[in-house]
């Protein structure tokens, strides 16, 4: 696939977006989630929208996902239980605000991570067009991050195991979305 031709947009199935991001949707209700904090991005625009029309969740956007750790952490020191949703480009940016807030601070909070560029890691002549997915896991295992992958049609069990490991390890722990 020539990288001229490759977007960085979305261009998978609608329909089959939509049915991951209800099964998610479940997954983070499940869990009590009360504030749901991040940046929206073409893959996660779904689940932001079913968010927000669910009056049991606040979903609390922010400009920079450096500030989706720093607000989670507050939340969660005020008792709240807090969900992180961004993008690996800004994860990648957010490295200082996760270290200072949710690492520093014992955190144990769910990321859902959009794993931008996954799809095109076995694909050599992208890497001009985006690198970031060749730079993400090695910086997640990096910071010592657990992470684990959602499997189509378990979404909500990998969110329900990332959940518990956070609270045995008190600290933050990420699930990709592919």
């Amino acid at each position: 696939m020539p990288a001229e031709i490759i977007s960085r947009e979305f261009t998978g199935d609608e329909g089959e977006l939509r049915a991951a991001s209800e099964r998610i949707v479940c997954g983070i209700l499940e869990l009590s989630v009360t504030h749901v904090v991040g940046v929206p991005d073409n893959a996660t625009r779904i689940i932001y929208e079913l968010l927000e029309s669910d009056p049991s969740v606040q979903v609390v956007p922010v400009c920079r996902e450096g500030e989706a750790w720093a607000v989670a952490s507050g939340l969660w020191v005020g008792g709240k239980v807090p969900f992180v949703i961004i993008q690996n480009t800004g994860f990648l940016e957010s490295g200082d605000a996760l270290r200072g807030t949710a690492l520093g601070m014992a955190v144990p909070l769910v990321a859902l991570i959009d794993y931008r560029g996954f799809h095109t890691l076995s694909l050599p002549e992208v890497d001009a067009v985006d690198s970031v997915a060749s730079f993400f896991e090695p910086t997640l295992r990096a910071w010592q991050l657990p992470y684990r992958f959602l499997e189509q049609g378990r979404e909500a069990e990998a969110l329900h195991a990332a959940a518990r490991q956070a609270r045995e390890i008190e600290q933050p722990v990420v699930v990709l979305m592919t």
